[in-house]
């Protein structure tokens, strides 16, 4: 299978360009973004770093709701995070917390920078595990001045408790971190990474809903691409060892910035955001600039994608309030 516009998932529009960047982040590994601008741009612009889903590249979600952006009159870098795509780090097919929270700050580096950009309106948008990145990462980076969660998954919850937290348990974690370490044994000895899979192919007859929900998008001609993980060979086995005991949302409750919260209401992991909703505005007397917008009827990989679903008109709005 190829991808269907040359390596992407959508289509360019003759009124945005498109630019391939790089720029490194605080540990010294280099990015690679695509930048999208309105050609008939002005004045310096307030400007959007975009990331996600978890196993995607640049190419799909990111590119798709930067391309958007352009459109719309904003500068929007969707980027590889470290590890996958076109960026650097020696291993390949990796995830970290802490590097990949970076990411989003050093895309925020990048942009404060540029001279089409005013620094002073910079915001981020992460797409289902880079909206857990994206929260956390706004917690930490007081520049950015907003930030949208798409389809929000936490990726330290559900790898560390399961689905809707159904093996939180210490004995559960401890099983799942024999198998991890025993992998890491296994990988040093035959120096190489073992891969997980991406989504499922073939597709079971009784896969759960969710299960046909990815493989429809990652799987077909809609959203593959050439790079993507879960499209392919997936993440490495041991990537999830470091999201076992690091609750990138801890602190969520002290972000003073605006945030927008979306999901999808017949999505499986709606709960991630309805929750993290919750603890982000509870006792934070900053909660007035935050909101939780649940799209009725949609499901998860509905706004990966879904012009006709993905509230455009509402991001639009929430960046143009708030980045200023």
């Amino acid at each position: 299978m190829k991808s269907k516009y040359n390596g992407y998932s959508f289509p360019l529009r003759d009124t945005i360009t498109r630019e391939k960047v790089y720029f490194h982040n605080r540990y010294g590994i280099e990015l690679c973004g695509d930048l999208y601008l309105p050609k008939e741009a002005g004045e310096a612009l307030a400007a959007v770093a975009v990331a996600g889903p978890f196993g995607a590249v640049k190419e799909q979600c990111a590119g798709l709701y930067a391309e958007e952006l352009a459109s719309r009159g904003f500068a929007a870098l969707a980027f590889d995070p470290s590890f996958i795509g076109e960026s650097g780090g020696a291993v390949r097919n990796v995830a970290s917390p802490d590097i990949n929270t970076e990411d989003f700050s050093a895309a925020v580096d990048y942009l404060s920078t540029r001279d089409f950009v005013n620094p002073e309106q910079v915001g981020i948008l992460g797409i289902c595990g880079w909206g857990g990145m994206a929260l956390n990462a706004a917690a930490m980076d007081t520049r950015i001045k907003a930030t949208v969660t798409s389809t929000m998954y936490d990726m330290t919850r559900v790898n560390a408790k399961g689905y809707f937290d159904a093996t939180d348990s210490a004995d559960a974690r401890y099983e799942t971190k024999k198998a991890l370490n025993a992998q890491r044994t296994e990988d040093y000895k035959n120096d190489t990474y073992a891969r997980a899979g991406g989504v499922v192919d073939p597709l079971p007859e009784d896969a759960p809903f969710f299960v046909k929900d990815y493989y429809d998008y990652y799987k077909t001609e809609r959203g593959y691409t050439e790079r993507s993980l879960n499209s392919n060979n997936g993440w490495n086995v041991t990537s999830s060892l470091s999201f076992l005991n690091m609750p990138i949302l801890r602190y969520s409750n002290e972000i003073r910035n605006a945030v927008l919260v979306i999901h999808g209401e017949k999505a499986h992991s709606c709960y991630f955001s309805k929750d993290a909703f919750a603890d982000m505005v509870r006792d934070n007397p900053y909660a007035d600039n935050k909101e939780l917008l649940l799209i009725p009827g949609a499901v998860h990989t509905d706004l990966y994608d879904r012009k006709d679903i993905i509230p455009f008109d509402k991001i639009e709005q929430f960046f143009r309030t708030y980045l200023k």
